[in-house]
């Protein structure tokens, strides 16, 4: 019974609701997989069309779509055009994204994003890299090559995307919030970053259920006051999605069939 209804078998009221007639399909941490990516827009389009009374649909995607898998290039490339006809898109931005586009403008030297993952992008667009770069001229030659291999359209969506997405009682992030500071307040850093603080508070954002990744679990987690749907989908193969109506709340995974 536990297991139908953490992948969606079965329909489990929780706190927080959306507006009737509206449907949240939120995807967690895609990470350069693209082919679950493929097969979970699958999942959703052929649950989405057992509910014809739905008004408006929303596709969120929670960031962190690059490094550590395969084929970022492709998943980038997927998400310029909407993936799923009939449904408004967001994109929030992931703390991966935010480690590309600092090495790319020059604020970092790229090492740390490169050891988490961003080698496999650079893989993904064309780039390859014998060995880390070690003085600054390896690095400004290095970050020329990215510049001039990963398209401007990627980069322009990558840089678009936002911060953090509202639907009726449910606030979705990348990372987390900073326990007890109202939205307004949070730090964009928090939001993409946070990490121990987040995960071991019990203190609820106001009228807010947290829906968000960037931390791996086996399965999706619903604590009531925040749900953790990144199911480390580049090493498990489970790409997971949270699936909201009205107050109830389920999950969709790459691993149901």
């Amino acid at each position: 019974m536990i297991f139908r209804r953490l992948f969606g078998h079965g329909r489990v009221p929780r706190p927080g609701t959306i507006p009737m007639g509206e449907a949240v399909y939120a995807i967690g941490d895609i990470h350069g997989r693209f082919d679950l990516l493929q097969d979970l827009l699958t999942r959703i389009f052929e649950d989405a069309s057992g509910y014809p009374s739905d008004s408006f649909r929303h596709l969120i995607l929670l960031g962190d779509y690059i490094d550590r898998g395969p084929d970022s290039r492709d998943v980038v490339e997927a998400l310029l055009r909407d993936p799923l006809p009939g449904f408004d898109t967001v994109r929030l931005m992931g703390n991966h994204e935010e480690a590309f586009l600092a090495f790319l403008d020059g604020e970092t030297d790229g090492l740390d994003w490169l050891a988490f993952g961003g080698l496999e992008t650079l893989l993904s667009y064309g780039v390859s890299l014998r060995q880390l770069p070690r003085t600054d001229d390896a690095v400004g030659t290095l970050r020329l090559s990215v510049a001039a291999a990963v398209p401007r359209n990627h980069v322009e969506l990558l840089r678009g995307c936002v911060l953090h997405h509202s639907v009726g009682d449910y606030l979705f992030v990348h990372a987390g919030v900073r326990p007890g500071l109202p939205l307004e307040m949070q730090r964009p850093a928090d939001l993409m970053w946070i990490r121990d603080d987040f995960l071991r508070s019990k203190i609820p954002l106001p009228q807010r259920v947290v829906v968000h990744g960037h931390t791996i679990c086996d399965l999706p987690q619903d604590r009531s006051h925040r749900v953790n749907i990144d199911t480390g989908a580049f090493a498990s193969g489970r790409l997971t999605s949270l699936v909201l109506r009205g107050s109830e709340r389920r999950f969709i995974s790459t691993s149901d069939r």
